[in-house]
């Protein structure tokens, strides 16, 4: 954080770890882990056993790291109370404000629009298929199931994160027991597969962006760095690290535990059936043991999965369009009333949403994997020249962690764009 910042608080000295630290951790959490980790074992398993290993080592501290880079960045204005889109302004520029803010939003927005279309999927599969009902018409259901996970975001931010806990705990504990109870299953049919060099560095190339985007909790750095800053004064930024530290461990150990379960329980060639019939892991371990239980917990971690993760992508999105206006609307010399802009930002999410998700358009992963390069570039590299170029992040210099995480970031967006080819 900035020398220049003299922000104090009665909250500073608030020792080791409290209930506060620990809900955010879990909102965290609930931000990286959506739908897509029940597509993970297959995208991250397809190169084989021991690239996986490899990654496994490497995306637990490149992950905090890339995070902790981001969440300095926002913590190193002036202002005590500015968010993203207002430190990019400030620290770059009107225009390029205004640029960086614009590619901050359409990074996010595409994937809440997923989102509002997979939750209408998900309970609609669910209502069909495990309780026997009718399928309800899909513009009543997409905007019942939208207004409720929008008026959690309407609530306070103590509100929203409680809600958030609620639902991360029963979404850890699903998906460690399907990772035990998978145990008995497992084969050693992946580790005989043994790549040669140029292929398992190829699966490395190619599955780092896997990894890092299934660990992505970015949309809520901003909200999180600006809750720490409240709650804890000058030490926001050793309490940030601590608790993004804490959140990159808990996914390494939990995501990871069930990627490596479900990978050792089928065969190569199962891995490559699953993704030629777009299907989740946990459908396809249901179709291959014959399991009810199985298709029970996969709608249940789904629902889960995407609801907690869309409260996250709720508060990056809000914040990006917030900030885009108002910085439109300045460069132009007007000003909007921010009661106003919020109530105006609420009706946008709710209508574009609820009209993507009646309309359930096939080409939203198409629009997730052209926003995950812009992803890479506001977690990765946009930090790394922060802390090059600006006054105020000058201590965080000459630190082998940044040239990691440029490293990183910069391999992350080459095979992203690699993968389209």
């Amino acid at each position: 954080m900035s020398s220049d910042v003299n922000y104090t608080s009665s909250k500073v000295h608030v020792p080791g770890n409290r209930k506060f630290d620990t809900t955010w951790v879990l909102s965290l959490f609930g931000t990286a882990v959506g739908a897509g980790v029940l597509f993970l074992p297959i995208n991250a398993g397809m190169g084989g056993f021991w690239p996986l290993v490899a990654l496994a080592v490497i995306v637990g501290p490149m992950t905090w790291l890339a995070h902790r880079g981001l969440a300095r960045f926002v913590l190193s204005s002036r202002n005590p109370g500015s968010d993203i889109t207002e430190v990019v302004e400030e620290h770059f520029g009107a225009k390029a404000g205004i640029l960086i803010t614009l590619l901050y939003f359409c990074a996010i927005y595409p994937i809440l629009l997923i989102y509002g279309v997979g939750i209408t999927n998900t309970i609609d599969s669910l209502m069909v298929n495990q309780l026997g009902m009718a399928s309800p018409p899909r513009v009543i259901l997409s905007i019942v199931l939208i207004v409720a996970l929008m008026a959690v975001m309407l609530t306070s931010e103590r509100v929203m994160l409680k809600i958030t806990e609620l639902m991360v705990y029963p979404l850890v504990g699903i998906l460690l027991f399907l990772s035990l109870y998978l145990i008995p299953h497992w084969n050693t049919a992946a580790l005989s597969q043994v790549p040669t060099a140029l292929d398992f560095t190829t699966t490395m190339w190619l599955t780092i962006p896997v990894l890092v985007f299934a660990f992505n909790h970015s949309p809520a750095i901003s909200s999180f760095a600006l809750s720490q800053r409240r709650e804890y004064g000058n030490q926001a930024d050793e309490k940030a690290s601590q608790t993004l530290r804490k959140t990159s461990t808990i996914l390494l150990a939990f995501v990871m535990l069930f990627v490596f379960s479900c990978v050792l329980s089928v065969t190569p060639a199962d891995l490559m059936a699953a993704k030629q019939q777009n299907i989740s892991m946990l459908s396809f371990l249901a179709n291959k043991f014959d399991n009810p239980l199985i298709s029970i917990f996969g709608p249940l971690v789904a629902i889960l999965a995407i609801s907690s993760s869309f409260f996250g992508h709720y508060l990056g999105a809000r914040e990006g369009l917030h900030g885009l206006v108002k910085k439109i609307a300045r460069h132009n010399g007007k000003r909007f009333d921010d009661r106003k802009l919020n109530k105006a930002i609420a009706l946008f999410f709710l209508l574009s949403l609820w009209l993507v998700a009646t309309l359930n358009p096939s080409i939203l992963g198409m629009i997730e994997s052209l926003g995950g390069p812009i992803i890479a570039m506001i977690l990765f590299i946009m930090p790394m020249y922060a802390i090059h170029k600006i006054p105020a992040l000058a201590k965080f210099r000459g630190k082998v962690s940044n040239i990691f995480v440029t490293v990183m970031g910069l391999v992350a967006i080459s095979g992203l764009i690699a993968s389209f080819f």
